[in-house]
């Protein structure tokens, strides 16, 4: 393994002119096909440890959401078509003499995820869900190997630290919205978007929430709402940044048009919004066109041996040890796998340093989280890990 140390010539991001920051909520479809792909991944996890005493080869990180149609209205509309979800991937069905029931596992952990996620969704009426898994490749299969743990794709992982104040406003405001805030306003979906462009000292935040038409009434409901959500996220801003933050909801609203956004379940993918695995946040929540990242879908990956998941969260967290232990302004970790090398010896490690010094100590760092890497499994079965 070879573990390169350099300084950046790069200007911090804190201190660049412009900054932009997306967060795409719980509820944004791309975020839907994420959580069920990790959710089916995690159900066969469990199977495949009570049936065989170890995880078995499988990738869910594919799945597609087709938006359906619906009519929504103040005090309750229709869902004229239901959202179609195709879960596709592989994993292993017949182990042995055993055979596992991978479709119906993938479709019931499916079912399962937006059922505890969106309480205005019916999941039995509201959408279709359809399983394309089956069995993958014999030559992938023969790489995997759960207790020699070798890396079963050639990919990069990628992380930095520490977050920005305009990033840790993002993914912290997208939060307060879909854990504080709906618990006070039933009207907010869980189909939340925030964007945020920092421009010199000046932060303008765009937030999108897909608003469930059986609790408002009237027009002027909508709007009361929109405004004191408003008052109410600009006074959460405060807690993150000193900066002037201007701040807007639901942008495309045209009340002379009667057009406001408006949903039935509280998820744009009722009306024509379709989603897809990775095309969301990275592994800490975020999309952030001002940093270097990986492009792997960490979502729905094998917690095991697949480096693009493994690596995105391991770069990360080397990341976030380089800022606690030295004085540097920010850290840049890219991990580079070999498939059919163990995933504890990656071909190199990349480390970029801006705004201070490190030693050979980083060198110790990166070692000890290789060593831990073991660890990540049992945290993501656990639910422990966000990735998306």
């Amino acid at each position: 393994m070879k573990i390169t140390i350099e300084n950046l010539n790069s200007i911090p991001v804190e201190k660049q002119k412009v900054e932009i920051v997306e967060r795409k909520g719980i509820g944004h479809p791309d975020s839907i096909a994420d959580g069920l792909a990790e959710s089916v991944s995690r159900a066969l996890c469990k199977e495949y440890l009570q049936h065989f005493g170890y995880i078995l080869h499988h990738n869910t990180d594919e799945c597609q959401i087709v938006g359906g149609q619906s009519q929504p209205s103040f005090g309750g509309g229709v869902i004229i078509e239901p959202a179609y979800i195709l879960l596709v991937g592989r994993a292993t069905a017949l182990f042995g003499n055993k055979r596992m029931p991978i479709r119906a596992i993938a479709v019931r952990a499916a079912h399962e995820y937006l059922e505890k996620n969106f309480p205005d969704l019916n999941a039995d009426t509201d959408v279709i869900i359809d399983c394309k898994i089956w069995e993958g490749s014999q030559d992938l299969k023969s790489v995997y190997d759960p207790r020699r743990r070798l890396a079963n794709d050639t990919s990069v992982g990628a992380g930095y630290a520490p977050l920005s104040e305009t990033e840790k406003l993002t993914l912290q405001m997208e939060r307060y919205i879909n854990i504080n805030l709906k618990s006070s306003y039933p009207e907010l979906g869980q189909d939340v978007k925030v964007m945020s462009c920092r421009v010199e000292d000046r932060i303008n935040v765009t937030v999108a929430i897909a608003m469930v038409d059986k609790y408002i009434p009237d027009a002027d409901h909508y709007i009361s709402v929109k405004e004191e959500v408003a008052e109410d996220l600009l006074d959460f801003a405060k807690k993150f940044t000193d900066k002037d933050v201007s701040l807007a909801i639901n942008t495309a609203d045209d009340y002379e048009k009667g057009i406001f956004y408006l949903t039935v379940t509280g998820l744009s993918m009722e009306n024509g919004d379709d989603g897809s695995v990775g095309r969301g946040n990275r592994i800490n929540g975020l999309i952030t066109p001002n940093r270097p990242v990986s492009m792997e879908a960490a979502a729905g990956k094998n917690p095991v041996t697949h480096v693009g998941k493994l690596y995105n969260i391991t770069a990360t967290r080397i990341a976030d040890d380089i800022v606690k232990n030295y004085d540097v302004e920010e850290a840049y970790v890219k991990m580079l796998s070999q498939i059919g090398r163990p995933i504890t010896d990656p071909l190199v490690v990349g480390i970029g340093i801006i705004g201070g010094k490190v030693d050979s100590g980083v060198e110790e760092i990166v070692r000890e989280r290789l060593e831990k890497l073991g660890e990540i499994k049992d945290e993501l079965l656990a639910g422990k890990i966000n990735i998306f």
